[in-house]
């Protein structure tokens, strides 16, 4: 996809008014020359946020979270920047332009956009149907019978849909849009001799928007029994994909980005019954199947992800898939546990709210979900059955590091349940050896921390550079002590600074970490291929953000806020720079 043209996206920056974007998530009073207030990135009770309304910038004094109008959009709405231009760009009336754009891909855009209006204009219809017609008393019935108010239902845009076969297309047609539009934004389907009627009839319609609220499908859910199956979606098309969406993503992901936390449920009710109870972080997989991208989209959202699914089988078979995707991608995610037989809808709406909040703050980590999982599945009245419990729940605290009170408690809750001594269960509970002596993989993995994260990206990109020929040598002199975190990656630069062209020639023999490092980095760099200019130019801006962040801790620490301010623009500079140069790799 081409890129924004550099001045569509400064004109951008330039419409959007900073005081009135921030104010939406948080509230600011004018100060001087700057507008204070509440972080919405951390919670705080004294003000450490401050706006500057003329640069156009913001910045945290507490969490150091910083930037333009384009990078406030991206952090607390979920969005990646080009997603985040265009949302300021709908917001601000500015009107893009893309570099080097074909006609094809401006005939698949215009498209695009119909489908999207269409849809929106849909939604509108079936929510004004809800609540103007004779026919939908039903559904508004059924609506406050789960416990639902008006304004939490007129919130998330619920409507119904009119049981007549042809009130869409008639509506829509008339408004311009063909058939075939009809079809493609799933809206309406063919029979066998070919006529056109509504997908939608007779059911409450829950319009499924993306990240950014743009409707891109229905799922609507029958009132009468015998009328076709329980729940209906759109059909896979163009626009919607049910493997990416989240229901109430849109409405949720900024409570999420503020509180650090997305809590994810089956069905469309438990969200807002959980979002009308405040915890407004809620999304729905409309499902048990969480996929890679909609986990993708929940890390993107908030650093913790809380599974509240069903307590059924099939909700904890979804939980043990969710636990190995999230592994793969570093998210963490944890289980929160539900009364039995409730549905999170039922259990605040029919409970207590505080203590649904109270299992959130309690949700497990996924191995003590396993481990409780396999007691309750095991079969204690004999002893083969206590043995095998006993050796799954042997593997699977071998994952959980050692010395910690969470490892002593399943230890502890291991023994009892089966009731053996706590050294029956610790006998074994490390990693075994394979057969080539190596430790074999661990079911879970913890997450690097964040000091083996600088250290392999400082490692990449000196390794990056040795194989990369003269280019690399530059990119190499580049770096100074400051953008490095580690004295041993700062004396592997020094070394191969001087070595270049025979890296493994003068190691040196008083410090044997460096010796080793460079051989590493050199035998690592035989290995790869040369990489081009953008991917060392983006490489080196991440060092270089990174040594701006700890030069804003320093400043932070010695209250030095003209340093910060300064630093603080200097950022924003690398992070457009970075911006560019991702478009470039892509």
């Amino acid at each position: 996809m081409a890129l924004f043209t550099k001045d569509s996206v400064e004109r951008v920056r330039d419409a959007v008014d900073m005081v009135e974007l921030v104010s939406a998530k948080t509230d600011l009073r004018r100060v001087g020359s700057r507008w204070t207030g509440l972080c919405p990135f951390h919670d705080e009770r004294t003000p450490s946020f401050s706006v500057d309304a003329e640069r156009k910038l913001y910045h945290c004094f507490g969490c150091g979270a910083g930037g333009d109008a384009i990078r406030f959009v991206e952090e607390t709405e979920a969005l990646d920047f080009p997603e985040a231009v265009e949302s300021l760009a709908e917001r601000t009336g500015v009107r893009l332009e893309r570099e080097e754009d074909d006609p094809a891909a401006e005939r698949r855009r215009s498209r695009r956009e119909r489908l999207l209006t269409l849809l929106e204009r849909a939604a509108r219809f079936y929510a004004t149907y809800l609540w103007d017609s004779r026919e939908a008393a039903r559904a508004r019935k059924y609506l406050a019978g789960r416990g639902l108010s008006e304004s939490i239902v007129r919130e998330f845009r619920v409507g119904y849909a009119p049981s007549a076969w042809d009130r869409m297309i008639v509506g829509a047609q008339r408004s311009g849009f063909t058939p075939e539009e009809l079809v493609a934004a799933g809206l309406a389907q063919r029979g066998r001799s070919g006529g056109l009627y509504d997908r939608f009839r007779g059911r409450v319609v829950f319009p499924l928007a993306d990240a950014r609220g743009r409707v891109l499908g229905f799922g609507a859910r029958a009132i009468s029994e015998g009328r076709g199956p329980k729940y209906l979606n759109t059909s896979e098309n163009e626009l919607y994909h049910k493997g990416r969406q989240l229901f109430g993503i849109d409405l949720a992901r900024s409570p999420a980005a503020k509180v650090g936390r997305i809590v994810v449920v089956e069905g469309y009710t438990d969200v807002l019954a959980l979002h009308q109870a405040g915890i407004r972080e809620s999304v729905a997989i409309m499902g048990t199947a969480l996929t890679q991208e909609q986990l993708a989209e929940l890390g993107r959202s908030a650093p913790l992800v809380v599974l509240a699914l069903d307590a059924d089988r099939s909700g904890q078979e979804a939980m043990l898939r969710a636990a190995r995707t999230a592994e793969a991608r570093g998210v963490e995610l944890r289980v929160a546990e539900l009364p039995e037989g409730k549905d999170p809808a039922e259990a605040v709406i029919q409970g207590d709210v505080s203590a649904f909040e109270e299992r959130l703050e309690r949700a497990m980590g996924i191995v003590e979900f396993q481990v409780r999982r396999v007691l309750a599945d095991a079969e204690l009245d004999t002893p083969a059955g206590r043995d095998r419990a006993l050796e799954e729940a042997r593997k699977l605290i071998a994952a959980v590091p050692e010395k910690t009170v969470s490892r002593d408690a399943l230890v502890r809750e291991v023994a009892d349940r089966l009731d053996v001594p706590a050294d029956y269960v610790t006998a074994v509970a490390t990693p075994s050896r394979g057969g080539d002596g190596a430790p074999a993989r661990p079911i879970v993995r913890a997450p690097a921390s964040a000091e083996e994260a600088s250290m392999k990206r400082e490692r990449a990109f000196l390794v990056m550079c040795l194989a990369s020929g003269e280019l690399g040598r530059e990119y190499l002199g580049r770096l100074s002590e400051d953008h490095l975190s580690w004295r041993t990656t700062r004396r592997a630069r020094e070394h191969l600074v001087s070595h270049f062209d025979d890296p493994l020639a003068g190691l040196p023999v008083d410090d044997p970490e460096v010796a080793a490092l460079v051989t590493d980095v050199a035998v690592a760099a035989e290995q790869r291929s040369e990489a081009t200019e953008p991917a060392l130019r983006l490489d080196f801006l991440h060092l270089e953000r990174r040594r701006v962040d700890r030069a804003i801790q320093r400043a932070a620490d010695e209250a030095n806020h003209a340093r910060i301010d300064q630093l603080a623009e200097e950022r924003q500079d690398i992070r457009r720079e970075m911006d560019t140069v991702m478009g470039q790799t892509a």
